[in-house]
């Protein structure tokens, strides 16, 4: 009896173990098969004003600046300016040897001279060839001179008649010869043509320079009107449609890192600037030029780098979202996920929607969206999502790839939680 006892014992014993056993491998299939949660951070739909801006780069310059190319030859006898130097609008800027130029003048005027004479005489000659003819005319009208000899006198005062016209050819071209070679002398004294600083200075006192006949000439000196400044930046070719003129701009200036000055854009270039061109690195920029507003409480330089922020629209009160919000999605992804190998016609594909995953009673949904425009930090939402919904802003990779429509999430908006994946 005691050992049947005993028998039935081990029975419920290894029953019982068996059983435990089958427990604990259902729950963990259960387990496997259970759908993982993913955390999350949240944040609400709201009214916001979103300012779009486009950044570019560039420089600092006069809105007008004058190069000084001298247009005759010669070695620089004078230069009483210096660079950082304000001048007022016919002061005298520098002065080339004249003495070559002056020979040139005298040479010309005596030329001049030569032909004004030799024109007086042929004017003489003419005049008594004329009379000759005329006293030729009447003696052969009256039978007193041959056919031959009236003929001669007319030949003669013909002649004559031509050369006074050479001469007053020659007269003419000795006048343009001077005036050229006073043209030219007037040329090696150089004065400025507006109030303005001296801002660049790239000759001294006894170099000889170069005018501009011999291709550009040597440019000597730079003047600029520093009371009007602009920033010259280059914007990319995909920004340059969102800017117009009279855009505000603000400009940051690296010689100035704790000032904010205004500007308002005043031209686009109509063609575009391409460096690089035929490899992955071509990049095509349009100059877009801005006025600086009230240049003088500034201590702005030519060529000073600056970094303009274009103010290219302002929507005020619109409902908008974290700009990481907003992500891409096919309809129906999460199927595509569960079944990587099964493939649509592609006259079927689904076209890919921009979407914002909206959380409730911690599952969320894949809400299609439209957005309008954005700043730095949030987008504009014009359709799709309603004021005080709750919408996933992290983390990136949780946005970007492990939610779907459906998927089950929990908040961790008291948590410190790194954004994983940001920017990457």
């Amino acid at each position: 009896m005691a050992t049947n006892n005993k028998k039935k014992k081990k029975i419920f014993i290894f029953s019982g173990a068996g059983l435990l056993v089958i427990i604990l491998v259902a729950a963990i299939i259960i387990g496997g098969k259970k759908e993982p949660v993913i955390a999350v951070q949240t944040e609400k739909v709201a009214q916001r004003t979103i300012t779009q801006v486009v950044t570019a780069s560039g420089s600092i310059q006069p809105t007008v600046e004058v190069k000084i190319n001298p247009e005759v030859s010669g070695e620089i006898v004078d230069l009483p300016v210096v660079e950082g130097q304000r001048v007022t609008k016919g002061e005298l800027l520098l002065k080339i040897r004249p003495d070559t130029y002056m020979a040139q003048v005298q040479q010309n005027e005596a030329a001049l001279q030569a032909a004004q004479a030799n024109l007086e005489l042929a004017k003489a000659n003419n005049n008594k060839a004329q009379a000759d003819f005329n006293r030729a005319k009447e003696m052969y009208a009256k039978h007193l001179m041959s056919a031959s000899d009236l003929e001669n006198a007319k030949t003669q005062y013909e002649v004559t008649k031509a050369q006074v016209d050479a001469g007053n050819s020659d007269v003419s071209q000795a006048e343009g010869a001077l005036k050229v070679a006073q043209d030219n002398l007037n040329k090696t004294t150089i004065h400025s043509p507006m109030d303005g600083v001296v801002s660049t200075l790239n000759s001294k006192l006894g170099e000889r320079v170069l005018g501009t006949n011999f291709s550009l000439g040597t440019e000597v000196m730079d003047v600029a009107d520093m009371a009007s400044m602009e920033a010259q930046v280059d914007v990319d070719e995909n920004d340059v449609v969102l800017v117009a003129v009279g855009d505000t701009a603000i400009l940051s200036v690296d010689a100035l890192p704790d000032v904010k000055i205004k500007g308002v854009v005043y031209q686009i270039a109509t063609s575009g600037s391409t460096t690089g061109a035929g490899t992955q690195d071509q990049v095509t920029n349009f100059l877009v030029k801005i006025r600086v507003i009230n240049p003088s409480a500034y201590e702005l330089r030519p060529g000073m780098s600056v970094t303009a922020d274009i103010q290219t629209a302002t929507h005020n009160n619109v409902l908008s979202v974290p700009i990481q919000s907003v992500t891409i999605r096919t309809p129906k992804a999460e199927e595509g996920a569960k079944n990587p190998n099964a493939s649509k016609p592609a006259g079927n594909r689904e076209k890919a929607q921009e979407v914002v995953f909206v959380v409730n009673k911690g599952t969320v949904k894949a809400v299609p969206v439209k957005r309008g425009i954005s700043d730095d930090n949030y987008v504009e939402i014009t359709s799709g999502l309603k004021q005080g919904e709750e919408v996933v802003s992290g983390s990136f990779v949780a946005i970007s790839r492990e939610l779907n429509d459906g998927s089950k999430v929990r908040v961790e908006n008291n948590k410190t939680v790194a954004m994983k994946g940001v920017g990457g």
